[in-house]
C-alpha cells in the first residue's frame, strides 16, 4: 500500500509564518499618492511654516522658504498672487487690502494663461468630479493664518515676505523702478519693526533692492544706506544680513572703481563665511577681483580658486561660474602659469571661455600677432566681462614667453633680430625689455652692448635648484587648508539635539526634516544668477 506523499509535509515555523503575514500586509497596502500643491498652496504652506519659525524661533523654517524662491518666481503670475492675498489675511485686514490696491500690483500684467482660466465655467468643473476627487478635496487642511498679536492681522513676517513675492513679480515683469521703490519702502517698514525673526527674510529684501536699482544704474546711491545698515546688523549680530550687505557694498565699490574704498572695507571688516554659503562664494569672487587689480595675483589666485571649488554647480548657476573661470583664467596667466586644457571642454564653460582660449593660446607660445588679432575680435566680449584692462596687462607676457622660446633656440642673437621676430618699434626698446625679462628671472643671459647681441646661459636641471621644495610647500599648505575649513564646517556632536527633544516623534520629524534641508541645499540656487553675472 503507497503511503501518503503529504504527511512527510513539515508544517511552517512561526517565523515563515510571520514572514507570510508582513509580505501580504505589504502588497495589500495601498499606495498612497502624495498630492500635488498649487502654487497658491504652496505660498499658504510658506507663510505657515514662517509663523512657525517665529513661534518656536527657529530660524531654519524661514530659510527653507527662503530656498524655494528661485523656483518659485517662475511660477507665480498676478492671478496667483491675488488669490494668496485673498487667503493668506484675516478678513477685515487693512494691510492686506492696501497691497491689493497698491498700484505696484494693480499695473501688473496679466498672462494669457490667466484670462483663459477667467474664462472657464466653474459649473462644468463640478458637475464632473468625481467621488474621488470630492474625498480628496475634503481631507486638504484649511489655511488658517498665523496672527499678530492684535489677532487682527497677519504676523509682519508674513507681510514681508508677501512684499517681497511682489518685488519679484514686477522685476520679472520689467517694471525696474516700481521694483526699487516699493523694496525701498519694505527696508524702511522692516527698521522700524526691529524683530529678530524677520532677519533672514530682510536680507533678501535688501539683496533684490541693490539689484533693482543695479538694473537702473543707480546701485551707487545706495551706498550710504549700506553702511548704515550693516553696522545695524553688525550691533544686532545679524550674521546674514551683514554678509550680504557686505558684498552688495564690494560691488557697488568694484562697479563704481572705487578700489581704495573696496580695500579698506575688507581690511577693516570680518567676513561671517558660515552664515550664507552663496555669500561666501560671492565675497571670495569679489575679493580675487580686487587682488587681481592691485596685482596681487597670487592672493588673486588663492580667491578664485577658493571660489570656483566652493561655488555651486554648474546646472544651477552657469553665468556665475562663467564668470569666476574668466577671472581665473586671466589671473593664472598673469601669475606666468597656462591653465588646465580641460577646463575649457566642460560643456557649460566651452561657449563662453572660446574668447579667453585664443589668448591662452597665443600666450602659451608667445605669439604676438594672435593676441593682438584675438584681443581686438573679442574686445567688446572683454569690455562686458570687465576683463578688458587686465587682458592688456598679458602683452608683457607674450613677449617673455617669446624671448623664452627665442633664447631656449639661439645660443646667440642679436637684438636687431629679436626686434623683427617681436614686432617691436626699435632697437632700445628691445633692449630695455630684454633686460627686464633678465633681471626678473625670465631668461637667463647676459646682453652683449657693444656688439648688440645676447647670449643665452647653459641651462640648469630644475631638480638643482630650490623649485621642487617650492611647489611641494605651496602643495603641502594647500591640503592643510582645505583640511582646516573642512574639519571647521564639520557639526558634532551628532546627537546632541536629541536632548532637546520630548519625544520619539518629535526626533524622526526633525531627522526627516534635516535630511530634507541636505537634499534641498545640493540643488539650490540661492540667487546666484541674479545679480547680473550673466
Amino acid at each position: 500500500m503507497a503511503k501518503n506523499p503529504t504527511a512527510k509535509l513539515q508544517e511552517p515555523t512561526k517565523d515563515e509564518k510571520k514572514g507570510e503575514e508582513e509580505v501580504a500586509a505589504q502588497v495589500e497596502k495601498p499606495v498612497v499618492e502624495e498630492p500635488v500643491l498649487t502654487v497658491e498652496e504652496e505660498i499658504l504652506n510658506n507663510i505657515t511654516l514662517i509663523g512657525r519659525a517665529v513661534s518656536t524661533i527657529e530660524p531654519r523654517f524661514t530659510i527653507r522658504v527662503l530656498r524655494t524662491l528661485t523656483t518659485l518666481r517662475k511660477k507665480l503670475n498676478k492671478a496667483v498672487l491675488k488669490n494668496v492675498l485673498d487667503q493668506a489675511f484675516p478678513k477685515g485686514s487693512k494691510t492686506g487690502q492696501s497691497l491689493i490696491a497698491n498700484s505696484i500690483f494693480s499695473s501688473l500684467p496679466s498672462s494669457s494663461s490667466e484670462e483663459e482660466s477667467m474664462e472657464v465655467d466653474p459649473t462644468d468643473s463640478t458637475t464632473t468630479t468625481t467621488a474621488g476627487d470630492t474625498a480628496a478635496t475634503t481631507q486638504k487642511k484649511k489655511f488658517s493664518s498665523p496672527l499678530d498679536n492684535s489677532g487682527n492681522d497677519l504676523i509682519p513676517e508674513g507681510i514681508i515676505y508677501l512684499r517681497l513675492l511682489l518685488i519679484l513679480l514686477n522685476l520679472d515683469a520689467g517694471k525696474v523702478v516700481e521694483a526699487g521703490e516699493f523694496a525701498l519702502e519694505t527696508t524702511e517698514i522692516i527698521s522700524s519693526l526691529n524683530r529678530r525673526t524677520m532677519d533672514q527674510i530682510a536680507a533678501k529684501v535688501w539683496f533684490y533692492l541693490a539689484r533693482s536699482f543695479e538694473l537702473q544704474g543707480r546701485l551707487a546711491e545706495l551706498q550710504p544706506y549700506f553702511l548704515a545698515i550693516r553696522q545695524t546688523a553688525s550691533l544686532r549680530k545679524d550674521e546674514t544680513l551683514e554678509v550680504t550687505v557686505i558684498n552688495l557694498l564690494l560691488r557697488s565699490y568694484l562697479a563704481s572703481q572705487q578700489y581704495d574704498q573696496a580695500d579698506k572695507l575688507i581690511a577693516k571688516s570680518t567676513f561671517l563665511g558660515a552664515a550664507n554659503q552663496a555669500q561666501t562664494v560671492r565675497w571670495l569672487f569679489y575679493a580675487g577681483r580686487l587682488r587681481a587689480i592691485q596685482l596681487n595675483y597670487a592672493q588673486a589666485r588663492n580667491y578664485l580658486q577658493t571660489a570656483i571649488r566652493r561655488a555651486p554647480k554648474d546646472e544651477v548657476a552657469p553665468g556665475f561660474v562663467q564668470l569666476i573661470h574668466k577671472y581665473f583664467i586671466i589671473v593664472v596667466l598673469l601669475t606666468g602659469v597656462i591653465p588646465d586644457r580641460a577646463m575649457f571642454r566642460k560643456p557649460v564653460l566651452k561657449q563662453a571661455l572660446l574668447p579667453y582660449f585664443q589668448i591662452v593660446q597665443a600666450v602659451r607660445i608667445g605669439d604676438i600677432t594672435g593676441f593682438e588679432k584675438a584681443f581686438q575680435t573679442h574686445e567688446q566680449v572683454f569690455l562686458n566681462d570687465s576683463t578688458h584692462f587686465l587682458i592688456l596687462r598679458l602683452r608683457h607676457f607674450v613677449i617673455k614667453t617669446a624671448l623664452r622660446s627665442i633664447t631656449l633656440s639661439y645660443s646667440r642673437i642679436s637684438l636687431a633680430d629679436i626686434c623683427v621676430k617681436l614686432k617691436l618699434d626699435s632697437e632700445e626698446d628691445t633692449e630695455y625689455i630684454v633686460a627686464k625679462a633678465i633681471k626678473d628671472g625670465v631668461i637667463d643671459a647676459f646682453i652683449d652692448h657693444e656688439k648688440g647681441f645676447i647670449v643665452s646661459k647653459q641651462i640648469k636641471n630644475v631638480y638643482e635648484t630650490d623649485e621642487p621644495t617650492i611647489q611641494f610647500n605651496k602643495r603641502v599648505n594647500f591640503c592643510t587648508q582645505v583640511y582646516n575649513e573642512s574639519v571647521r564646517a564639520m557639526r558634532y556632536p551628532p546627537n546632541a539635539h536629541r536632548k532637546e527633544l520630548d519625544t520619539a516623534a518629535d526626533a524622526r520629524e526633525r531627522d526627516r526634516e534635516i535630511a530634507q534641508l541636505i537634499q534641498e541645499n545640493e540643488n539650490d540656487a540661492d540667487d546666484m544668477d541674479d545679480m547680473g553675472d550673466l
